[in-house]
């Protein structure tokens, strides 16, 4: 017979694998009386993750390997819907302490996040439920990912809006804060009502300076009536567990991302932020199981305004997956936002350095950490990019291509990695001369 646990204990437990599972680089409690060094400790943080030793995993921001915290909150929450599913979903179906451990690590509020299984579908669930009316225009860039571009297609085919796309720079690798800002604040019109960016470009690496663009979209907001009020929105994954920023920092209006990424973070997980006061303008088009929907259908009510936890898609998702998102958050925050942020920095910085020094090599990110993050772009003189990543893989690198028309192959340190693994990066790179 099996022992059910309350579902507040339960989860208590699976914050305190998170909690505990990875101790910060500093307070590592070394064997022996001589201080641990700071590439021990960050070993520590490497040996969480499960990944092959055999390879150097250079593509985390693609779909990143669980650290153990992450895998034990899953394997104790699969068991138990595996052992009892009835009474675990039960246990389980108040999303509160999920949001309330994204909102500890986003900042903000509970009730100002809905969860979704990825940075597409928020996206998607975004801007199909935006109140865009036929000339009402959406400013995107030319340098979005296809799930933004492909959100906003679909959201002005059944809206009659229209979307225009502008480049924010010519150049990745020379791109600066004040030119992106100041072609967001060109391009906006009177018929402007969605200004939808990207916070890290996957094409180049480059990193929009969204709390310069979301004051940009303020200003150009004042004195505009409430139904003509321009939103902000960001498809925020490829900074998201990289800066150390919180939603109040970026200062936009929504703000989506994928949380098996750079979080490390169940697959099949992510988030939707947006300001409070502005759910209420949003129309779900996935129905929601929780009390604010079900219930007013229960009672033969019409629907509430909508919320953030009305904008998280109902019916049966990867439960087990959902539910140990808390165990990420609490990764993250044990070794802390700004270590994680200073250590990605540091070994991009080292890998780019690198990179700019080869005659052979274009690097298209810029070297400036204020608008850089976690990507790295580059080209190699006469190979295809896909012929790059395959050079490397045949020295157990993996790498990636930038999935655009323009493509570069990209590299991402991050806490797999250690400083020798990016000089065995650069030294294959290098040898492609």
């Amino acid at each position: 017979m099996t022992t059910k646990l309350p579902r507040r204990s339960l989860l208590e437990g699976l914050l305190a694998i998170g909690a505990v599972g990875c101790a910060a680089p500093e307070t590592v409690a070394p064997a022996g009386d001589r201080p641990e060094a700071p590439a021990d400790a960050w070993q520590r943080v490497r040996d969480e993750f499960a990944v092959s030793p055999a390879w150097i995993h250079m593509t985390s921001f693609l779909l990143a390997s669980h650290p153990r915290p992450v895998r034990e909150a899953i394997e104790a929450l699969r068991r138990a819907l595996d052992e009892n599913p009835v009474d675990a979903l039960h246990e389980h179906e108040d999303p509160a302490p999920v949001r309330e451990a994204a909102a500890g690590y986003m900042g903000g509020k509970a009730g100002e996040i809905a969860l979704t299984d990825s940075t597409t579908m928020g996206l998607a669930s975004l801007y199909l439920g935006l109140p865009l009316r036929a000339g009402d225009e959406v400013l995107a860039t030319v340098h979005d990912h296809y799930s933004t571009h492909e959100s906003l297609r679909f959201a002005a085919e059944r809206t009659g809006a229209a979307v225009r796309k502008i480049a924010l720079y010519e150049r990745g690798s020379a791109a600066t804060a004040t030119e992106m800002a100041g072609a967001i604040e060109r391009a906006i019109a009177p018929a402007t009502r969605v200004v939808a960016i990207t916070w890290v470009h996957s094409s180049t690496g480059v990193k929009t300076p969204v709390r310069a663009i979301a004051e940009v979209v303020a200003r150009a907001n004042q004195g505009r009536a409430p139904a003509d009020r321009i939103v902000c929105c960001v498809d925020g994954v490829h900074g998201f567990g990289v800066e150390d920023a919180t939603m109040e920092d970026l200062g936009c209006d929504f703000f989506a991302a994928g949380c098996h990424k750079w979080i490390f973070g169940p697959r099949g997980t992510g988030v939707l932020w947006g300001r409070a006061e502005l759910w209420p303008m949003l129309r779900p088009t996935i129905p929601h199981f929780g009390q604010e929907g079900y219930g007013a259908w229960m009672r033969g009510q019409p629907a509430p305004p909508t919320t953030a936890n009305m904008m998280s898609p109902g019916g049966f998702h990867s439960f087990e997956h959902r539910w140990a998102l808390p165990a990420a958050f609490a990764f993250h925050r044990r070794i802390g936002k700004a270590r994680i942020a200073d250590r990605i920095h540091a070994l991009n910085r080292q890998c780019k350095d690198g990179l700019k020094g080869m005659r052979h090599v274009t690097l298209h990110t810029p070297l400036d950490e204020a608008i850089s993050a976690g990507l790295v772009c580059f080209e190699v003189a006469g190979m295809a990019p896909a012929a790059v990543v395959a050079r490397l893989r045949e020295r157990k690198i993996i790498a990636s291509t930038s999935p655009y028309g323009i493509s570069y192959a990209r590299v991402a340190p991050s806490l797999l990695n250690a400083e020798a693994d990016v000089e065995a990066v650069l030294r294959e790179i290098r040898a492609l001369a």
